[in-house]
């Protein structure tokens, strides 16, 4: 075989599928991996198509083509950087290690700036889709320097996912933009995710709905502008029933959700970049509270002896009204997520796209969306705005179906059916839709623990009141 454009580090399903999808567009390709019995399936799966492996690194770099581009998905972390060593001794100028994993931005910056001081290239590059997107399509988010990207960026279009004949990939900006955009996708995912689990957890406790009613609900809200990937595996997860007990499967699992980091990272970025994100904030705590299931358990009992109230209360919401308070909770998850990135993108200079990030997010990776075409026009059309909720198109929306949306969340709370992510949803609306808020208080409270001193609406300056208990 002819030497190799494309090289891939870590042959499991993700780098597997990744490789196949470059080698089925032919692209020649080779893939490296510690495990001989997946470089083995992999020539397996690739029969016929432009691929091969390296029996070890220094084999595997000898069969690509100068400059290299090498990448690697392999798990975040400590992995990456044991990746990297052993490439070093077997490169040469300007070949580029790719990182195609969920690592953190700051150990993107880090690495990106330790290797261009050896002379060599390195991305941070977002995939989203799993296995299926790897394999079929997946949207794809790459960071670092423009010429680095210019190189693998018909690789990229090639085995990206298509909307409207438009590939799902584009140059983020410039060092970690990649991994930072992925991270706030994530963030995003967590949101949507909460939402539609709160969602149904109203659905089964107060509308009593059968799974089978569940599912049909989901199946055509996502014929609507509702339509998204989650809405529709939504579908399948509530349909699927256990083939030993023949009970629906969801309903057999256990309610302990994992997490592998993207999200806490997201809120932890927020704080640091000073940019509200209660929504995801709420999401990354519920799975932190489902974890807890022990002592869950425990409290619920407590409480269970001690409560007045057993029996859940009556509600008039309807599936429709339901529907609405989805859709608003969804756009402002979105709009959190917007707004962190246009801060970020100023702060570390990346200059981000945010009209070019909601085109690739449409299709191939998890939050695809329909909602995210018109977020790719309301940026198009005001490139720094700040956030969504500014859009005359969005603003119409959130504003005829508040009142369902109060209903929903108030209607949660009265049966108490816990709905954090949909009452942090309403709530992050209504301040920033308050023009004067109660900080004044808080900040009369600083000057008089702490001197720290307030402005005043009626005069310019900084003032402090010395002697406010008198």
């Amino acid at each position: 075989m002819e030497k190799a454009h494309f090289g891939m580090i870590g042959l499991g399903t993700m780098g597997r599928n990744f490789l196949l999808n470059i080698a089925e567009h032919g692209i020649a390709g080779v893939g490296f991996d510690l495990d001989a019995g997946k470089r083995e399936l992999l020539l397996e799966e690739g029969a016929g198509m432009p691929v091969d492996v390296g029996i070890n690194a220094a084999d595997f770099i000898s069969k690509l083509e100068t400059p290299r581009n090498i990448m690697m998905l392999v798990p975040a972390g400590a992995a990456v950087d044991a990746v990297i060593q052993t490439l070093l001794p077997h490169l040469e100028k300007d070949d580029l290690i790719i990182d195609g994993g969920n690592s953190h931005f700051t150990d993107t910056d880090r690495r990106d700036a330790d290797l261009a001081a050896k002379g060599f290239g390195f991305m941070g590059v977002g995939v989203s889709g799993g296995e299926e997107g790897a394999r079929h399509g997946a949207s794809i988010m790459p960071g670092g320097r423009k010429d680095f990207y210019d190189r693998i960026e018909k690789t990229l279009q090639a085995v990206s996912a298509k909307v409207n004949g438009e590939p799902c990939v584009g140059y983020m900006g410039a060092g970690s933009a990649g991994h930072f955009v992925k991270m706030v996708h994530n963030g995003i995912e967590y949101g949507l995710m909460q939402i539609i689990s709160e969602v149904f957890d109203f659905m089964q406790r107060a509308l009593k709905m059968s799974y089978e009613e569940m599912s049909a609900t989901f199946a055509e809200w996502n014929g609507s502008e509702l339509s998204s990937f989650l809405i529709e595996i939504t579908v399948d997860v509530l349909k699927k029933k256990d083939p030993e007990s023949g009970k629906h499967l969801v309903e057999l699992i256990l309610d302990t959700a994992g997490q592998k980091g993207t999200g806490k990272w997201t809120s932890q970025a927020a704080m640091d970049f000073g940019i509200p994100i209660p929504t995801i904030d709420s999401a990354v705590s519920m799975r932190q509270i489902s974890a807890q299931k022990a002592t869950r358990k425990t409290i619920a009992e407590k409480y269970s002896q001690i409560s007045t109230i057993n029996s859940p209360l009556s509600t008039e919401i309807t599936v429709d009204r339901l529907k609405n308070a989805l859709m608003c909770a969804f756009i402002v998850t979105y709009a959190q997520g917007m707004s962190l990135l246009q801060a970020a993108s100023v702060e570390k200079e990346y200059g981000l796209n945010l009209a070019e990030i909601a085109k690739i997010w449409r299709g191939g990776c998890i939050i695809r969306s329909a909602l995210l075409e018109e977020m790719r026009k309301a940026f198009t059309a005001a490139p720094d705005l700040p956030n969504l909720l500014l859009d005359d198109n969005f603003a119409q929306t959130l504003a005829s179906y508040r009142e369902d949306w109060a209903a929903v969340v108030k209607a949660c709370m009265d049966n108490r059916i816990p709905a954090l992510c949909l009452a942090s949803s309403i709530n992050y609306f209504g301040a920033f839709r308050t023009e004067r808020l109660p900080a004044n208080l808080i900040q009369g409270q600083r000057d008089f623990f702490g001197a720290h001193t307030y402005q005043r609406i009626d005069k310019e300056g900084t003032f402090h009141t010395p002697d406010w208990d008198k």
